[in-house]
């Protein structure tokens, strides 16, 4: 929940929502609960939202961004492909495994502030798939893998390329509440039809 006003007005907002929960037989769990300041952040469904000062401006904007937790899990998701123990594989095979995980979380996180995670996982793909490329490869010189392997310095192998996270477009959603249509008629509307 957001509350423009103080922490005071959050905790007593917090304990409304419990005392409505409880008549439903739910609770807050306080371990997941916390009240935190907007300039602070805060981490909500994979992403971080904080306010921060626009660049070259003095306007202050809300921003969203995927959150640590939400890298951290496909990172985890290329180390578990590129393990060791998965060099009997293909690199065609690898880029299967792994190219639909990269493709959703980037698909999903493509609207925040996310150039910037985008090209730091590329960066991370890229080095993982490397070494597990030289551990699949022990003999093989790193010309010899540049030449099957990477050509334009990006794995690929026959027709599979590996998926490259920072060519996904970040598109911001506009803020548009102004100028979208009220089903209802608003106070000021009230007014000017009472006096007609």
């Amino acid at each position: 929940m957001l509350v423009a006003g103080t922490r005071d007005h959050a905790e007593a907002l917090r304990d409304e929502a419990a005392a409505v929960l409880s008549t439903m037989g739910l609770r807050l769990s306080m371990e997941k609960t916390r009240i935190a300041h907007i300039d602070e952040g805060f981490d909500f469904l994979g992403r971080h939202i904080q306010r921060h000062t626009k660049r070259g401006t003095k306007q202050q904007h809300v921003y969203t961004y995927p959150s640590k937790d939400a890298l951290a899990s496909i990172k985890d998701k290329v180390r578990t492909a590129t393990q060791r123990t998965t060099t009997n594989q293909s690199l065609a095979d690898l880029c299967a495994r792994v190219n639909p995980a990269l493709r959703g979380w980037t698909t999903h996180f493509r609207h925040d502030v996310s150039k910037a995670s985008f090209g730091y996982l590329r960066f991370f793909l890229w080095k993982r798939v490397v070494g597990w490329l030289r551990k699949k490869h022990p003999r093989a010189s790193w010309k010899q893998l540049r030449r099957r392997y990477l050509s334009d310095w990006w794995p690929t192998e026959g027709v599979r390329t590996l998926f490259d996270p920072s060519a996904v477009p970040v598109t911001r959603y506009r803020y548009r509440g102004d100028r979208i249509p009220l089903p209802w008629a608003t106070q000021t509307e009230k007014i000017a039809a009472s006096h007609d």
